[in-house]
């Protein structure tokens, strides 16, 4: 086992030694006379353009007169050649996938740099996935024929984009509120002719923007500038980039916010609300958010002399022996809010000892007035009564023992009633009395038996209105 793992890695170190061998044996900046500044690693999308940023420089060190005509010259036409996958020129054709010289050529690409500038930009057109490989450039300038065999551009082309970056100005790891910060999004741009597009869930109108980077290569981005408040706490940032390749790619990216803040909401309350008796047990209780959280709580009492700190910590519990105004203040290292004032009322004693005394009464007198009520209800005539008491004639019932032949005369009073009497009020039928004068005949009596048989005249008296 340990010689098969010693023969393993041999053969990886050979293989190493040829690989790299193969690699640079040709990267000898003695003999080459041709180097690229260019990005080493790129990424394209498919479907889309990739454009190269590209400079070059003929070998440099000292010249003689022998080796000038072997140098780049400007003022001669120049000509740009694009291998694939390896740098040799002429024994494989194939590798050449595009020469500026010619008009057509098996990859669709274009120089759109100044090569008599020494611009070597280059732009790819609609690259797909089977042209992820590495790429050298050669210059023809007249008899100076050179090939970049040391700076390889390696292009990965992928199906799906980078995800957008979100950046935040300052320290993401402390961010507090009232902070001013700037908050970027930006996407990869390997096409800067078909940028993507750019939303998020801030500014909707951002400004979109393709800045060219310090490498040549380009990025969009959209940014705003806002001050920070505890309502960005938590608050998830969203963007999303929309390349128009294939229908459109999306892809989004999302970053929260963390941010530091003083108490907010600060609130105190009581229990038992509403009147406390006095000497009972009460409880005030102070609440509020902070991040980081809140790290004192403190009770004070409005006195006469101003306020009074008499608790600390979040619930304040005692005896209430008297009223007062309470409050409390949250505090942590950003700052402190004061809660809104409590008032304790202590019940007045003798109010309840009145109220008490209060009840005990109506209980008693209440039962006896609803007795009365109902008592008198009965006793009241009804409408027959009345109507068979205000006829034109009154029967009367003559004691027995008044002599005979007697005349009086009296004054009676009576209420004429109108059919509607049951709507007349007592006042009204007060008004209405009137004097009648009645004329009382009386038999004499005899005995209870001949009283029966005498005539009318000994039973009533004819009763006529003046």
């Amino acid at each position: 086992m340990a010689a098969l793992s010693v023969n393993v890695v041999t053969v990886n170190m050979l293989l190493s030694v040829f690989f790299l061998s193969g690699v640079f044996a040709g990267c000898d900046e003695n003999r080459v006379g041709l180097f690229i500044t260019a990005p080493k690693q790129m990424e394209a999308l498919s479907g889309s353009c990739l454009q190269i940023p590209c400079s070059f420089r003929d070998k440099s060190g000292e010249k003689n007169e022998s080796q000038t005509k072997e140098m780049f010259d400007g003022s001669r036409e120049t000509f740009g050649v694009w291998l694939k996958s390896e740098p040799s020129y002429g024994n494989n054709p194939s590798n050449i996938i595009f020469n500026s010289s010619k008009s057509e050529n098996s990859f669709k690409m274009k120089i759109i740099g100044n090569l008599s500038q020494k611009s070597c930009t280059t732009l790819f057109y609609n690259l797909n996935s089977s042209q992820s490989d590495r790429y050298f450039l050669r210059i023809e300038n007249g008899p100076f024929k050179a090939t970049a065999r040391c700076d390889p551009v390696n292009i990965t082309v992928k199906d799906s984009p980078q995800r957008p970056r979100i950046e935040i100005s300052g320290d993401v790891k402390d961010l507090k509120e009232k902070e001013s910060v700037t908050i970027t999004c930006s996407a990869f741009t390997p096409c800067p002719h078909s940028p993507p597009e750019l939303t998020w869930n801030l500014q909707q109108d951002s400004h979109r923007q393709t800045e060219e980077n310090t490498d040549g290569t380009f990025t969009t981005k959209i940014q705003q500038n806002i001050t920070l408040s505890h309502r960005h706490d938590g608050y998830t940032i969203t963007c999303s980039a929309r390349y128009p390749v294939d229908g459109g790619k999306h892809v989004n990216t999302s970053e929260t916010l963390s941010v530091s803040y003083a108490p907010k909401d600060t609130s105190a309350s009581i229990s038992p609300s509403g009147l406390v008796s006095a000497g009972s047990w009460v409880k005030l209780n102070c609440s509020s958010r902070a991040k980081p959280p809140v790290s004192s709580f403190t009770w004070f009492k409005i006195s006469t002399e101003g306020p009074v700190n008499v608790s600390e910590g979040p619930v304040h519990s005692f005896n209430a022996a008297d009223g007062g105004v309470y409050y409390c203040v949250a505090a942590n290292k950003l700052g402190n809010q004061t809660s809104q004032e409590i008032c304790i009322n202590i019940e007045d004693p003798s109010n309840s000892s009145a109220f008490i005394k209060f009840g005990g009464i109506a209980v008693i007198i209440i039962p006896i007035c609803l007795l009365v009520w109902f008592w008198r209800f009965k006793k009241r005539p009804t409408q027959q009564e009345n109507q068979n008491q205000t006829g034109e004639e009154l029967t009367l019932q003559i004691p027995a023992n008044k002599p005979e032949e007697e005349v009086h005369y009296e004054d009676i009073n009576f209420l004429t009633r109108r059919p509607e009497a049951s709507s007349v009020s007592v006042q009204d039928s007060r008004q209405q009395q009137e004097t009648v004068y009645a004329q009382v005949k009386v038999s004499k009596q005899e005995n209870s038996s001949t009283r029966m048989t005498n005539g009318p005249e000994d039973l009533y008296a004819q009763v006529k209105k003046k």
